[in-house]
């Protein structure tokens, strides 16, 4: 039986080289690298492809793709700051989870003692991004509290960058997590087995090596599954960008101007398209739409196709200019970034292939 369209092809090789090149160039460094697995909602044919690449943990934002992984023999960890409502499922379906409020982790103890277990947490601390994270000027304080808990073992700090206000990680914010690390040292007495520094935009640092000695962990995944790094978008060399190729295919073909005839309002999402008049132009709609996929993410692996526009369920292509003679029930190829992939994956519409 053949694919069914649209699709997601995986290409397994080509995330265990990424995966196996990226550990190895952070193992240089003295850094162990948790596998982020949420872009691909953990998928388990893709997770066990990154475990075979080396890395030491899998991470995840949500518990549902934790619990997905629990047969897998590898340590799990949550990403996101848990919920105080799903702190059984934290204690039970975590190995390890990141932290930055007191009431969530007093919760985890309680939740852990219940459980019978000593709950593993990193703390997290706000360096800029303003994301998660405690501030600096409480941190000292906070952690006290936290070391009276009975059932959490705080094993690590650890910071976030890039994903939300755009920081990049530098020598100031990295230098200021290490000096945080040395205060709490210092201050309470915790000497943390794990110092994670980040994410993909860390990465930079690794390679041209200037990141901080003491940090020995990062949480890696979009270089992992698109081979570039997050600080400047730059591809990894040694590293594949097409792991991933999103296919749809042609559902009509025809020859039609370029631009609308009539009055134009509001399109479906309440935009009010504009559009260049390019006279009469061979379009082609592809059975794949916005419910799918983020279409500015899309890139046709044939250079000659222009992206037009999209709806719930049709993407329209410009293929005046392609050398190939597109036909009804041909498939168009694209590469994806990473806000594509995260849509693409998420869809239970668009199937899932590997190879």
């Amino acid at each position: 039986m053949g694919k069914k369209y649209p699709c997601m092809e995986v290409d397994l090789n080509k995330i265990t080289h990424n995966t196996r090149f990226i550990v190895s160039k952070c193992k240089e460094k003295g850094i162990d690298v948790f596998g982020v697995t949420k872009v691909f909602c953990a998928n388990i044919p893709i997770v066990k492809a990154m475990i075979k690449g080396g890395i030491v943990g899998v991470a995840d934002a949500r518990i549902k793709n934790l619990i997905k992984m629990q047969e897998l023999p590898i340590p799990k960890v949550l990403l996101r700051i848990p919920e105080i409502s799903e702190a059984y499922n934290v204690i039970k379906y975590s190995d390890i989870s990141f932290n930055s409020e007191y009431k969530t982790i007093e919760k985890l103890s309680e939740v852990a003692a219940k459980q019978g277990s000593i709950h593993k947490i990193i703390l997290m601390v706000d360096l800029g991004d303003l994301r998660e994270g405690i501030w600096e000027n409480n941190i000292v304080a906070v952690t006290k509290k936290i070391m009276k808990l009975s059932n959490i073992d705080v094993i690590g700090i650890g910071t976030n960058l890039t994903c939300y206000g755009g920081i990049i990680p530098n020598d100031d914010n990295l230098g200021e997590l290490v000096n945080i690390k040395n205060m709490l040292k210092n201050e309470v007495g915790l000497d943390f087995k794990i110092i994670s520094g980040g994410n993909s935009s860390s990465l930079y640092k690794v390679f041209d090596g200037t990141i901080p000695k003491e940090i020995n962990n990062l949480r890696i995944g979009e270089a992992i599954v698109l081979g570039r790094e997050t600080a400047y978008g730059k591809h990894i060399e040694g590293c594949y960008c097409d792991a991933f190729t999103i296919k749809g295919e042609i559902v009509e073909i025809k020859q039609k101007p370029s631009v609308p005839i009539g009055t134009i309002g509001k399109d479906a999402f309440g935009n009010i398209p504009h559009f260049e008049d390019k006279g009469i132009m061979k379009r082609a709609i592809v059975a794949l739409g916005r419910q799918d996929v983020n279409i500015d993410g899309m890139f046709p692996y044939d250079k000659n196709i222009e992206i037009l526009g999209a709806s719930s369920d049709h993407l329209i292509l410009d293929v005046t200019n392609s050398y190939k003679e597109y036909n009804v029930g041909d498939v168009i190829d694209f590469n994806v970034d990473y806000g594509c992939l995260l849509r693409a994956m998420t869809s239970e519409y668009v199937n899932k292939y590997y190879k």
